[in-house]
């Protein structure tokens, strides 16, 4: 793989470990030549690295295999999934699944990614529907429509989101930006 294939997302292996690209900007240079720079997530630790690649330099494609799960619950250190096909149960440590804890719910579906037989990290869906913990009440008259406001979710997720939500709605959140994207009707 060449880094100017890289993309937002794209997986690559660099040294034997795999890395999704976070963010990729590439500068082309006189007579043809580019730099490409990486922000990569590691998908074995979920540490951040950023590398600078000229065009001409070769990566290796991640050979990630995937499998459906279902979210069951967590304790202090690991968060546990069961392979939907024969009902084995996955373990992944807290770190591997970074920030993506925090939109699971009992229940969940997801795919979790395995590099060279381990489970590594968790694919998420686009949207999650998660209930509202708890909110400030509407003030009478504030009815500007960007108005935002804090919102405690069911996971324990604190996002904005418009002054018209209440307690106990249910929501659509944005999985990749943590952003609110509509109520449930």
């Amino acid at each position: 793989m060449n880094p100017t294939d890289l993309k937002k997302g794209t997986l690559f292996t660099l040294d034997g470990e795999p890395y999704q690209s976070i963010e990729y900007r590439q500068k082309v240079m006189g007579r043809g030549s580019s730099v490409v720079t990486v922000r990569g997530r590691s998908l074995k630790d979920g540490r951040i690295i950023e590398k600078t690649f000229r065009g001409s330099e070769d990566l290796g494609y991640a050979d990630i295999a995937k499998q459906n799960a279902q979210y069951l619950y967590a304790d202090d250190s690991t968060l546990y999934f069961m392979n939907e096909d024969n009902y084995e149960q996955i373990e992944l440590s807290r770190e591997m699944v970074g920030d993506y804890a925090s939109y699971l719910k009992e229940g969940s579906r997801v795919i979790v990614q395995f590099f060279e037989g381990q489970p590594i990290t968790v694919e998420l869906p686009k949207n999650v529907w998660l209930q509202v913990e708890y909110t400030e009440p509407a003030v009478k008259g504030d009815t500007s429509s960007s108005v935002q406001k804090d919102a405690k979710l069911e996971t324990g997720l604190v996002i904005k989101v418009p002054i018209f939500i209440k307690t106990g709605d249910v929501i659509s959140v944005d999985t990749e930006t943590g952003a609110y994207r509509e109520r449930q009707k």
